[in-house]
C-alpha cells in the first residue's frame, strides 16, 4: 500500500512519468495495474476507487490510497484526527461521536485502536520530526500519554512544514496528512508500527511548558 495525492488525475500523471517508487525494492518505479474495489466514504459524495499499481522491477503490487484516508477506515482521516484531538482534550467517545454524527461504537473503537498505541506513536513521530527537520525538540512529558502522542505528531507537522514548505508532492501539509503518511496509513491498523526507535520524552520541570496539540 502506498499513500499518494487526492487527486486522481495527478496520481494517474505520476504514474505515466514514472514518478512512483516502489517502496518494496525502492528503486523500481510503479505503473498502472487495475482498480481495487470501490469504497463508500464517509464525508465524499463518491465511493473511493483506489488505483493499485506495479512494480516494473520486482514485480509487487500495490494499493495507492489517498492520503486522506486510513487503510480500511471508511471515514475521512481528518474526521479521525478530530476524534483523536477531541480524546486528548478530554473529551469522551459519545460527546465526540455526536459532534461528527458518527456512530458512538465508530468512534470508540477509533480511540481504543490509538489508546493501545500511544507511546510507540509518539516515539515513531519524534523519529519522523527528528529525521525530517533541523533542531527538532522533543516534546516535553505532559502527564498525559494521549497529549504526548498527539503533539509528536504535530512536532512532525511543523519539522516538515518548515523544511519543505506548506504543501508537497501529496498536497497541503495538514498534521492529519502527516499522521496518514507518516503512518503508511497504518495508524489505527494492527501491527503498526513494527520498528520503534526509542525517544524518550524531555522532563517536565517547574519552568517548562507542558506540551499542547
Amino acid at each position: 500500500m502506498v499513500t499518494v495525492e487526492v487527486d486522481p488525475e495527478r496520481v494517474e500523471s505520476r504514474l505515466a512519468a514514472g514518478e512512483v517508487r516502489c517502496p518494496s525494492c525502492l528503486e523500481g518505479v510503479l505503473v498502472r495495474w487495475g482498480f481495487a474495489r470501490p469504497r463508500p466514504v464517509a464525508g465524499l459524495a463518491e465511493p473511493v476507487r483506489p488505483r493499485r499499481s506495479r512494480c516494473r522491477g520486482c514485480a509487487v503490487t500495490h494499493v495507492l490510497l489517498p492520503v486522506s484516508l486510513l487503510l480500511r477506515r471508511a471515514y475521512l482521516a481528518e474526521w479521525i484526527w478530530a476524534a483523536l484531538l477531541a480524546k486528548a482534550g478530554g473529551s469522551g467517545h459519545r460527546p465526540i461521536a455526536r459532534r461528527l454524527g458518527v456512530p458512538a461504537s465508530t468512534v470508540r473503537g477509533w480511540l481504543r485502536r490509538a489508546g493501545e498505541r500511544l507511546e510507540p506513536m509518539r516515539a515513531w513521530f519524534v523519529s519522523v520530526a527528528v529525521v525530517a527537520g533541523v533542531d527538532v525538540r522533543v516534546p516535553p512529558a505532559s502527564g498525559s500519554r494521549w497529549v504526548d502522542a498527539l503533539a509528536a505528531v504535530a512536532v512532525a507537522w511543523v519539522a516538515i512544514t518548515g523544511r519543505f514548505g506548506p504543501s508537497g508532492v501529496l498536497g497541503a501539509v495538514t498534521a492529519a496528512s502527516v499522521a496518514v503518511a507518516g503512518s503508511g496509513a497504518r495508524l489505527l491498523s494492527p501491527g503498526w508500527p513494527r520498528v520503534v526507535l526509542a525517544v524518550a520524552p524531555t522532563p517536565v520541570g517547574p519552568d517548562d511548558p507542558v506540551s499542547s496539540v
